[in-house]
């Protein structure tokens, strides 16, 4: 952050620029930089500079034969000209620059010496105001040079470079850089206390806009904005200048091409300054379209989509106010982005008054700018005092995200902040403009050891995609993320995981999605990591009453537990998807061994009573019990083998059993499937002993091979493999839509 005492004492004086030759721009991709760049490369300079990252201006400027790279630095020859964000002291190629040293706004003015200035000056609409004018200058064909605060294009930057006499330029009261101009015509659009970062108090803004009216032939204030037309009118005369008396100008009430009463305030000056000089302005006012971002129609159709560069409370209130009267009856859900911590301190009740003015509102992080953060400063500060229904989204990347399901089809979505939440509009837009689910990733692979079992899922459930029409891609988000890609495949509508396991099944590769945003099917992270611990399950859906085995959890290094009268029992790692690592101990000699096993695959693993009787597993759809599936295998144990390899297990759907005893089993899985918090499409499995059916345990993410019980059992209840894959893509994306 710039400040008085380097204003006054770092930088040289002006009268030095006599004879540069020389200009070297630090941060020439900004958009005053580069117009004041282009400007001086058309008057015969040689003009470089650099940037730590690339803007689209700068392909403009070196078409112009400007020389830009991120590793030039200025010679002692150069000029050197930075803005208010530079750090003098720690910028490489300004640190040791033993040459002339220069803000962007003492260049400026030099650059505008031979020009008559129109400086706009003051707290809200500098930048439309500045348009304005200008437009209504070149409409009469003056050929002015207009130098507006605002990107337009890459091609035009943000000015006009006209040859002719005037110069219309923004005077910003930011820093004191208006201290820099000296203007034929001096307008004031309003004045409120802001920038106190640097100025340290009303008063001394008031000092800094005073002195730059004293330098004024002639100074234009609205008069609608008594504030500042008594503030002008004291300053210019209490001044040895000879000046005449401020000229108050009313709202222009005749034809214009932008929408708010503040800005027929801003189209009021462009008249007062066309009557001083005697120029027409009907026809350029009401040709006028606007400036990017000041309430900037991005989205016609519903719902509306308009962004804007309103960052203090008066412009808030105006912009919501604009917005009402342009679009009466509609609800209007404001989104904002606070700019600089110290404004948000400073207008804290005030946001919140003005935000309160809107239907719904969406508060994000703060821009911060130049500023460090300051404690207790939050955006979660407004949104704590809103009284409409609000949502607080403490990363802006998640508004594209997120804000597509709080707006409603005939709302008016006005976009606010000066810092980079004009980032996110296009992601916005494309979240509305989404309509059905088309583009998917199925994800498969992963890292556990059920790898090849989840390649197959994935390969089965992308055919059955495919084969309903989806635009299906086929993803291995290790191989991804761990592989040095520098390019992601394109984002997808929502994702269906295939992946089983540890790190795959367990929350991890759930909560990835959650932070990108991107609808996954089956449950969420805390779900998926509970129902893949074993040994928590147990404690879980025992606590619920259900029926669980008895069971004990053992570590590394732990000894093995006294079994009592058991002789039987099945030993498994504690957190794997699968049968991988499972054994069943027919004696105690041989429990050392598996036990040794199952750690091989899981930092824990279970020891379990061997229950004797049917193994069989039940589905749940959302909440539909589907028909429990017997499972058989021909050698009696069910291991990882008899699982997945063909015909080795037989399966029989429904489960031989009396219509009393697959009653209780579904709703058992039910039960258990509601008791971990789960969703989507799980899988319980149990035993049904003489005693009654045991719960084992219930799996967030079932196999979807041919060979898999989820399928089978969904095929016997009428719903076909392909169906039941579209299934967990929609459940997926209604379940994720309605959490947002």
């Amino acid at each position: 952050m710039r400040t008085m005492a380097e204003v006054e004492t770092r930088f040289s004086k002006v009268d030095f620029l006599e004879g540069v030759t020389s200009f070297f721009f630090a941060g020439i991709g900004g958009v005053g930089m580069a117009s004041l760049a282009a400007l001086l490369k058309r008057e015969g300079y040689t003009v470089r500079g650099t940037d730590a990252s690339e803007t689209p201006m700068m392909e403009t400027l070196r078409a112009l034969g400007v020389e830009i790279s991120t590793d030039l630095n200025p010679s002692d020859r150069d000029a050197l000209v930075v803005t208010d964000a530079i750090d003098l002291d720690s910028t490489p190629g300004v640190v040791g620059h033993g040459g002339l040293l220069y803000r962007r706004s003492q260049v400026l003015g030099w650059a505008l010496r031979n020009h008559d200035v129109i400086g706009v000056t003051g707290s809200h609409g500098k930048s439309s105001t500045t348009a304005m004018i200008g437009a209504v200058l070149q409409h009469a064909g003056l050929d002015p040079l207009v130098l507006i605060g605002v990107e337009q294009s890459p091609e035009t930057l943000n000015m006009n470079l006209g040859r002719g006499k005037w110069a219309v330029v923004e005077a910003c009261e930011a820093y004191d850089a208006l201290r820099d101009l000296s203007p034929k015509i001096a307008v004031l659009t309003n004045l409120e206390p802001d920038h106190l970062d640097y100025h340290g108090s009303y008063a001394h803004l008031q000092e800094a806009v005073g002195r730059f009216l004293a330098r004024a032939e002639r100074v234009l204030v609205s008069a609608r904005q008594p504030a500042a037309a008594a503030f002008a009118n004291i300053r210019t005369n209490s001044t040895m200048a000879e000046v005449d008396s401020p000229v108050e100008y009313e709202p222009y009430s005749g034809p214009i091409g932008v929408i708010g009463d503040h800005q027929r305030e801003n189209a009021g000056a462009a008249v007062a300054v066309a009557e001083s000089i005697g120029i027409p302005f009907v026809e350029a006012l009401a040709s006028f379209r606007g400036i990017p971002r000041r309430l900037e129609v991005v989205r016609s159709q519903d719902p509306v989509v308009i962004d804007d560069y309103a960052h203090h409370p008066t412009e808030i209130r105006a912009s919501i106010a604009a917005v009402r009267q342009t679009y009466p009856g509609r609800r209007v859900v404001a989104v904002f982005q606070p700019h600089l911590y110290s404004r948000t301190r400073d207008f804290l009740g005030e946001f919140t008054a003005e935000l309160n003015e809107a239907d719904f509102a969406v508060l994000t992080d703060i821009y911060p700018a130049r500023e460090d953060p300051i404690p207790g400063i939050s955006a979660a500060r407004i949104a704590e005092g809103l009284t409409v229904p609000h949502r607080y989204v403490p990363s802006r990347h998640r508004l594209a995200l997120d804000l597509p399901a709080w707006v409603e089809p005939t709302d008016v979505v006005l976009i606010m902040g000066a810092g980079n939440i004009a980032d996110c509009v296009p992601g916005i837009l494309a979240g509305l403009d989404r309509g059905e689910t088309k583009d998917v990733w199925v994800v498969l692979g992963g890292q556990s050891a059920e790898r090849e079992v989840s390649l197959h899922s994935g390969r089965s459930m992308a055919a059955a995609l495919r084969r309903k029409g989806y635009n299906v891609r086929e993803v291995d988000v290790v191989d991804l993320l761990l592989s040095g890609r520098k390019k992601l495949p394109p984002r997808p509508d929502a994702a269906v995981l295939a992946v089983h396991g540890v790190k795959d099944e367990d929350g991890a590769t759930q909560g990835l999605f959650e932070i990108l945003g991107i609808p996954y099917s089956g449950s969420g992270v805390q779900a998926s990591a509970i129902a893949m611990d074993k040994g928590l399950t147990k404690q879980i859906l025992g606590a619920r009453g259900l029926p669980v085995p008895q069971g004990w959890l053992v570590r590394p290094g732990e000894p093995l537990p006294d079994l009592g009268p058991l002789t039987r029992v099945v030993v498994k790692p504690n957190e794997q998807g699968s049968t991988i690592g499972l054994t069943f101990v027919e004696d105690v000699a041989q429990l050392p061994a598996a036990v040794e096993k199952a750690l091989a695959y899981d930092s824990a693993c279970l020891i379990e009573e061997w229950l004797v009787g049917m193994e069989i597993s039940v589905p749940v759809l959302g909440d539909l019990a589907l028909p429990a599936v017997e499972i058989a295998p021909k050698s009696g144990q069910y291991d990882f083998a008899n699982k997945y390899i063909p015909g080795a297990t037989e399966e029989i759907c429904p489960a031989r059993l009396s219509p009393e005893v697959l009653a209780q089993v579904g709703e058992l899985a039910l039960s258990a499937h509601r008791a971990l918090g789960c969703a989507g499409a799980t899988r319980t499995d149990m035993i049904v002993t003489d005693r009654g059916p045991v719960i084992l345990e219930t799996n967030t993410l079932p196999g979807m091979t041919v060979t898999s019980l989820l399928p089978k059992s969904a095929e016997t209840a009428g719903i076909p493999y392909d169906d039941l894959c579209v299934w967990i893509l929609e459940d997926a994306i209604r379940r994720h839509g309605a959490n947002r």
